[in-house]
């Protein structure tokens, strides 16, 4: 009985560590036949692999002694290296994936017998069994044998002198095949290293010869190769998903990427840190935990719009997959537009930004999702109180082809319906995303994505009015491969962005108000290894816009409400760039760049002339230009700048310095201080002027305890001009003669931030603090109003002192919790501060624009993650968040509101969230 245990329990490691029986692999072995006369071993390992499937994984440093003389005709690989290792100690296994594995003085699981674990005879095609070892080395067995296997790479018949030679290759998840962003590709003897891009590709310049080749990446285990670098070749990775032991782990020394990248005022989140935070109705959230990280606010709780560094929320460029987001958010920003099982990667650039971004003044928000897995298929979900959400991927062709869907959605609007009070059955709240991408390799040089993304909200609240609006997005990106030195992006695609408010309850005023804005955008970026010490990205694009500011129409055939619309606006930009990454010496680097962008303002399009040196208003129209469809009204264009430095000071502290400058041409025209469904974008005209900026950034960056604990300080102060702000009870919804409503002001943003960050063990998060001021000013001559006499104020998005606490601890492999603890000062206000008569009628008298501020913000979120058992062979793998939204109950400040009550004006505030919201989602993927 204890036999059969024991048999049993080896045929199941055999099964799960990916071998198969001898005795069933027998039929299936190539017969190979040779001659080899004192040859090494390894030569013969690269014969045989040459005209086989085989790969063999093994420690050159074992076998380097070792010398084959053997003549076979027709002959199975197992009796092959049976003969060879014939009164030796070496040991070897092949598993159904034609690998084979070679070790010394140890015992390889070959195959399994019924009767005892003692070896058996060889015999011709069979070779001596040995006893099997341990699970978790088996597991390990590829990664391993790929680290101690030496790779010959390029034209091995090359003298090898000296020089340099480029090694490109593409660095993937060995579970999914997926891409790996960000993971370091370095060797420390000469220090040399870049970081592969959003198609896990890298190209580096190395000295020809041997070197011992280092693969990093956050949330992957280390790998490493040993390489002969003979000229220009292609080593492809696959990198294992890193699993976290409960006992203490030694980090080794190294230099991290903080510190030694070009890049400043970069931040990046992994989906494992994004879905660790908690959130408002337990849900992952990625913009959530992006106002967490320093230099990011939102002026309100339930708002997804954020500001970075003292710009609006229009300064912000959102990107999915190299398309544009309008609205990033659903619900009135309750929940963000981003289903977080598709997003692999999120990087929010507020410094330094590289040249080929361009359009926005503040940031660069770029997130990019997952192919999905080109060896399997899968799938994952989840439901929560509010939302349910089904992703589903596989390869199409695999390790070719691969798709990944994902869908979400929310029952709140069935929620509402269920309950008694009238004001809440009444109301309607919805909304759904979809997200489909394609990835296709045709070959190693060339490869296709397809992005697709839609996104509705419908939504009321006991009134008969109905909100709506919607996303749609669709690109295309081709990536080439031209040679080991250059490769190119080829980008096309179109965002769409609308908005309609609808009220039929009293057929006579029934009537539909809309907005849309469509964008189509071509790209071409292509990145060029001049040498081991510069790096060329240059490229081009365009982008066509087309506004329709709004339409006011009859809904129904009994309305009498007048039509009205606003003329549309068209416009085109464009621009070329060129940036060189150049080391001057190993401790200092410098990135130069220049982007020059042009803008076309089109028409069809009639343009008020306005008398010179007066106030702009109707009173004051002089004409009206009429303009043909396609003719160009109004030319903008100039310079961009980009500068940054690094200087190491040691192995795990630098300085770098960075300056921008960056125009945008397209506007958002809000009343709210939070982004909202009813706001219109407004493209740059003869009236309204490009917003101009420019930003300047020093940054102090230093590693402790062998690089566990990351710490930085960056200082900035950025400019800003053309900045539109609004005068007093100015009218943005449907006004044909906007400029008329608005003026430019200036603007100056300064201030510091201060991270201290730990990413790795049982406790990890991070603490960051920021002190920012933004202050504006009216610099617009004929404005015809000063904002407070012409003087400094603050942006509605000032707030000084901003302070967050994430921490996560890993009590064991299934059980986690999670802390969020967020301390803001208030955002400014403007108060009435008396009624006045005038005229016979009632004034109100007003402070200084935002001279007051509500009061300050203060949140701490829990969250506990329950995971099932971590068994392989399940149907599916579950677990379960359940999280404390404000655990404190503070009743938060959005607003304040002020009514007219028994001759008295009486002041309230209103809290969004007032009370502990706690929340249970159950997630599972299989």
């Amino acid at each position: 009985m204890i036999n059969f245990i024991t048999s049993f329990f080896l045929l199941l490691i055999t099964l799960i560590a990916g071998f198969s029986p001898l005795s069933a692999q027998d039929s299936q072995h190539k017969l190979i036949s040779g001659a080899y006369e004192n040859t090494s071993f390894e030569k013969v390992v690269t014969d045989i692999e040459s005209r086989t499937s085989y790969r063999f994984f093994f420690d050159i440093t074992q076998v380097d002694t070792v010398t084959v003389t053997l003549q076979f005709q027709d002959k199975t690989l197992p009796y092959i290296l049976a003969k060879i290792f014939a009164g030796t100690d070496f040991r070897f296994a092949i598993d159904r994936h034609q690998r084979v594995f070679i070790t010394k003085d140890r015992s390889i699981l070959t195959r399994i017998l019924t009767d005892s674990l003692a070896p058996a005879a060889p015999t011709e095609n069979q070779p001596t069994v040995n006893a099997p070892f341990a699970l978790d080395e088996a597991n390990s067995a590829v990664h391993t044998a790929a680290e101690n296997k030496l790779y010959e790479l390029g034209n091995k018949t090359a003298d090898i002198g000296s020089g340099k030679a480029i090694l490109t290759g593409t660095v993937k998840d060995s579970k999914t095949g997926e891409p790996v962003i960000g993971a370091v590709v370095y060797i420390e003897n000469p220090r040399i290293g870049v970081s592969t891009n959003q198609f896990g590709y890298y190209s580096i310049s190395l000295p020809k010869g041997r070197h011992e080749l280092m693969i990093k990446s956050l949330g992957m285990r280390d790998t490493k190769r040993q390489i002969m670098l003979y000229s220009d070749a292609k080593l492809d990775v696959e990198m294992q998903d890193q699993v976290i032991g409960l006992k203490e782990v030694v980090v080794e020394a190294e230099k991290s990427v903080n510190v030694t990248s070009m890049q400043m005022g970069v931040e990046r989140l992994t989906i494992k840190t994004i879905k660790q935070t908690p959130t408002v109705f337990g849900e992952a959230d990625i913009l959530r935990v992006v106002l967490t990280l320093p230099g990011v606010k939102t002026v309100g709780e339930a708002s997804t719009g954020f500001n970075v560094r003292g710009g609006s929320t229009d300064q912000n460029l959102i990107l999915y997959n190299d398309a544009t987001i309008y609205n990033p958010s659903h619900l009135f920003g309750f929940f963000s537009a981003f289903n977080p099982d598709l997003v692999k990667n999120v990087e929010l650039y507020k410094s330094g930004i590289p040249a080929k971004y361009g359009g926005r003044l503040s940031s660069v928000l770029e997130i990019t999702s997952r192919d999905g897995n080109k060896k399997t298929f899968g799938g994952s979900g989840g439901i929560g109180l509010l939302t349910g959400r089904l992703t589903l991927e596989g390869p199409i062709i695999k390790d070719k082809t691969s798709f990944i869907l994902g869908g979400r959605s929310t029952y709140s609007s069935w929620l509402l319906g269920q309950l008694k009070n009238t004001a809440y059955s009444n109301s309607k709240a919805s909304f759904y995303d979809l997200n489909l991408q394609l990835t296709h390799e045709f070959n190693e040089k060339n490869s296709l994505y397809v992005t697709g993304y839609l996104s509705r909200d419908r939504f009321k609240f006991n009134t008969d009015t109905l909100y709506g609006y919607q996303n749609q997005i669709a690109s295309l990106k081709w990536k080439h491969v031209f040679s080991n030195k250059l490769y190119g992006v080829l980008t096309t695609g179109v965002s769409n962005y609308q908005y309609s408010v609808e009220s039929d309850k009293n057929p006579v005023n029934a009537f539909n108000l809309a907005f849309d804005l469509a964008q189509t955008n071509v790209k071409a970026d292509f990145s060029y290894l001049l040498g081991d010490r510069h790096t060329l990205d240059f490229g081009a694009g365009s982008i066509l816009y087309k506004i329709h500011p709004g339409s006011y129409t009859p809904q129904g055939d009994g309305s009498f409400v007048v039509p009205e619309t606003i003329q549309a606006e068209q416009a085109l930009e464009s621009a070329f760039y060129l940036s060189d990454q150049f080391e001057i010496t190993p401790k200092l680097s410098v990135n130069v760049g220049l982007r020059y962008s042009l803008f076309h303002f089109l028409g069809a399009n009639d343009v008020l002339r306005y008398a010179p040196g007066l106030p702009k208003s109707e009173a004051t129209v002089i004409d009206t230009v009429s303009y043909s469809s396609g003719k160009t009204i109004q030319t903008y264009q100039g310079p961009e700048y980009r500068l940054s430095a690094r200087y190491v000071l040691t192995d795990n502290a630098s300085v770098k310095l960075s300056y921008n400058t960056l125009r945008q041409y397209i506007h958002m025209l809000s009343n709210t201080t939070a982004i909202s469904p009813t706001d219109i974008w407004k493209l740059s005209d003869p009236h309204s002027k490009p917003q101009l900026g420019d930003q300047i950034s020093l940054g102090w960056y230093k590693n402790f305890q062998n690089n566990t604990i990351e710490t930085s300080v960056e200082l900035y102060h950025k400019n800003i001009k053309n900045f539109l702000d609004y005068k007093s009870g100015a009218r943005l919804i449907l006004n044909p003669h906007i400029e008329t409503d608005v003026m430019g002001t200036e603007g100056k943003a300064y201030g510091i931030e201060v991270l201290f960050k730990k990413s790795t063990g049982k406790l990890n998060g991070w603490v960051s603090y920021t002190y920012a001021r933004t202050l504006l000013r009216v610099i617009d001559a004929n404005a015809g109003e000063l904002i407070n006499d012409g003087e400094w104020y603050p942006a509605n998005f000032d707030k000084p002192h901003d302070f967050t606490l994430i921490g996560n601890y890993r009590f064991s492999h299934r059980f986690s919790t999670s802390l969020n603890v967020t301390y803001s000062t208030g955002r400014p206000v403007t108060l009435p501060l008396s009624y006045f008569d005038m005229g016979g009628s009632t004034r109100t008298y007003y402070s200084e624009r935002n001279e007051y501020r509500i009061p300050d913000y203060f949140r701490v979120d829990f969250s506990m993650n329950i995971e099932g058992n971590h068994k392989i062979k399940k149907l599916a793998h579950s677990s379960w968040t359940l999280a404390v939204y404000n655990l404190t109950g503070r009743k938060n400040v959005y607003s304040v509101y002020f009514k007219s009550e028994n001759g008295r004006v009486n002041g309230y505030k209103l809290s969004i969230f007032g009370q502990p919201i706690p929340t249970v989602t159950y997630n599972f993927r299989f």
